[in-house]
């Protein structure tokens, strides 16, 4: 039976001598992997709808007692590449890529991250990077469980009050002044106000207003330990966000 989903495109790799290998993020099955055959030789089923992270409708066929499924077609919906695309914003969209597919489990359903994603890849066609990395990399945190009280210390349970707190790549949560460790980050209060301004509010609404780099940087750097930890591995994209300037 053939399927039809609402997709993201991760990520495709080649396979043979003509068919790719794709991983797709589907708004009805969630995550899934598929083999798009003779997909470098035929334009007409596929063109450029393989690019990362195409948004299109994809069309598939599950293959019995095979992991992999047959892609039979795409239509695209929305491409990154329908607008000009420099390094930032190229390294934005691997980001979004790269923790998508590292953190989704396969064949499950997620509406939430797939609306979220889809809101931050419309606010990333602006070609300002930061507010809409930092949106994202929040919310997939608090989407996924993996984002402690932001306002209580995880040591003393001490309300943390018009101070800044601390985090540590071995600690779940944020300490107090009192409670912090060696080699510790600190995390702003202003930080942790835009944290909550970004829960309250759409994207769009401050995607000028946090455009500078160092807006919210101690908060991206404690969301990806939260990733990484998760993970057990680094993001390959965290290190090429650092090397960027504003934009």
């Amino acid at each position: 039976m053939l399927k039809e989903s609402e997709a993201i495109v991760l990520r495709s790799y080649p396979l043979r001598e003509s068919d790719l290998l794709v991983t797709f993020f589907t708004r009805v099955e969630g995550k899934l992997k598929g083999v798009a055959k003779s997909a470098l030789k035929s334009r007409r089923r596929f063109g450029g709808a393989l690019e990362p992270l195409t948004t299109v409708r994809v069309y598939w066929q599950e293959r019995e007692r095979q992991e992999l499924a047959r892609i039979d077609s795409c239509d695209v919906l929305d491409s990154p590449l329908a607008d000009a695309v420099n390094y930032s914003r190229a390294v934005a969209l691997a980001h979004v890529a790269e923790v998508l597919d590292e953190m989704l489990p396969d064949r499950e359903a997620n509406d939430p991250v797939f609306r979220l994603s889809s809101s931050v890849l419309q606010a990333l066609k602006t070609g300002l990077v930061w507010a809409p990395v930092t949106y994202f990399d929040l919310w997939m945190v608090r989407l996924t469980g993996l984002l402690p009280n932001l306002n209580e210390c995880i040591v003393c349970g001490a309300f943390l009050d018009g101070e800044s707190a601390f985090f540590h790549p071995l600690m779940d949560g944020l300490m107090c002044a009192g409670d912090r460790r060696l080699a510790c980050d600190a995390l702003a209060m202003e930080s942790r106000a835009m944290a909550a301004e970004m829960f309250r509010r759409p994207i769009g609404s401050f995607v000028q207003s946090y455009s500078a780099k160092q807006c919210g940087a101690d908060l991206r750097r404690f969301l990806i330990q939260r990733l990484e930890r998760h993970m057990e591995k680094p993001l390959v994209t965290a290190r090429m966000l650092d090397k960027l300037g504003d934009g």
